[in-house]
């Protein structure tokens, strides 16, 4: 399989949030994506972005991409944090997804960053292999917290 990896640019983002879905439907939450191309063109291009993407094409198809952001760590300083890593399922197998960790990993380093980390979700055990045969260290006694738009507005109303 012929593809190449670059740098996601704002025509790519309907392709990127096709992706996006997949991987919803693949982790049993297909009504769970809010964000919209608009949302992943204003935040991830423009003056100040929020993310940078990569992503693998092939044949001028977008077939796996690779979503980080900087964030800061008290521990550590600077870490590059990998939001999703998604290959479409129909092309998996091919080392396309080593391929964007692999720039991911070269991205972080050229920024500097003490650290690169993403979850996985636990019954996903081909990614779980997958990351840990590439060196990652699964940490499966930490667990995600997360509050949602709900659950920030019901906090600030028991503040009072």
């Amino acid at each position: 399989m012929n593809y190449h990896i670059r740098k996601a640019v704002p025509s790519d983002m309907q392709q990127v949030l096709n992706l996006i879905t997949e991987l919803a439907i693949f982790e049993k939450e297909p009504n769970a994506v809010e964000v919209t191309e608009a949302d992943l063109i204003a935040k991830g291009f423009g003056d100040t972005p929020e993310f940078d993407c990569f992503v693998a094409e092939s044949d001028q198809k977008v077939i796996g991409i690779a979503l980080v952001y900087t964030r800061f760590s008290t521990w550590k300083g600077t870490v590059l944090h990998l939001e999703d890593l998604i290959v479409s399922e129909s092309v998996r197998g091919h080392g396309v997804g080593s391929a964007l960790l692999d720039q991911v990993i070269i991205y972080g380093d050229k920024k500097g960053v003490k650290r690169v980390c993403w979850e996985v979700i636990d019954w996903n055990t081909p990614a779980i292999d997958f990351y840990e045969h590439k060196g990652a260290r699964v940490m499966r006694d930490w667990n995600v917290v997360q509050l949602d738009e709900q659950g920030i507005q019901n906090y600030i109303s028991n503040l009072n």
